[in-house]
């Protein structure tokens, strides 16, 4: 008996078996709800729904809940003049606008955390100068206190709000936050890691599996 061929023919039937089992896997997988600023993930529990909002984008256009109705979407929050995080985070949700850019489910919105300072003019000159499709992504400007509440209790995307509830604050974080097709959150993730950036595109399409 040659056992070096039939050692070789096990090892194939494993990986057979792996890769079954690992399709049977991701057929009935599904993403948790996040309903609270921890982020613990709950199976099968939506609660915290995104809150009604109303922000002008880089066209100067009113962008609303029933711009994203229906459509699963990732947010963001940054500032044009940022010489830090945000000019890595614009490059990802870019890389996330190619991948997607023919999808019509799937759109991004970006939310200034300086609206003081980022104008409609200021925001579209920002999204000429990266390549940002207004159809696909939108960015958008408005009232202070209305921005900062819907990182907060929105999108819970400020967490030092959430460990000192100081208001004054300013607002400056790296999440990418999933949004399902309902207004339900489905996903967090660190904006500027790359294989971070990924897993969130393998969650995307689990939610497009799932409506």
């Amino acid at each position: 008996m040659n056992y070096k061929l039939t050692h070789i023919s096990l090892l194939i039937l494993i990986m057979l078996l792996s890769c079954k089992e690992e399709r049977k896997e991701q057929s009935v997988l599904s993403l948790p709800y996040f309903n609270t600023p921890d982020f613990t993930p709950e199976w099968n529990s939506p609660k915290h729904i995104i809150p009604t909002f109303s922000f002008t984008n880089q066209n100067g256009n009113e962008v609303t809940n029933e711009t994203y109705e229906g459509k699963i979407y990732i947010a963001d929050f940054f500032f044009t003049s940022c010489p830090g995080i945000c000019p890595k985070l614009t490059k990802n949700m870019k890389d996330i606008q190619e991948a997607y850019k023919n999808d019509s489910e799937i759109m991004l919105l970006s939310h200034t955390v300086m609206p003081w300072r980022d104008s409609v003019p200021l925001l579209k000159d920002y999204a000429l100068k990266n390549s940002i499709l207004d159809t696909k992504w939108n960015l958008v400007t408005g009232d202070k206190d209305e921005l900062y509440s819907m990182a907060r209790t929105g999108y819970f995307a400020d967490e030092d709000f959430t460990k000192t509830q100081d208001p004054s604050n300013f607002i400056h974080t790296e999440n990418f936050v999933l949004v399902d097709k309902k207004g339900y959150i489905r996903g967090v993730y660190n904006g500027t890691i790359e294989i971070d950036v990924m897993r969130l595109k393998r969650h995307i399409d689990i939610l497009k599996r799932e409506f």
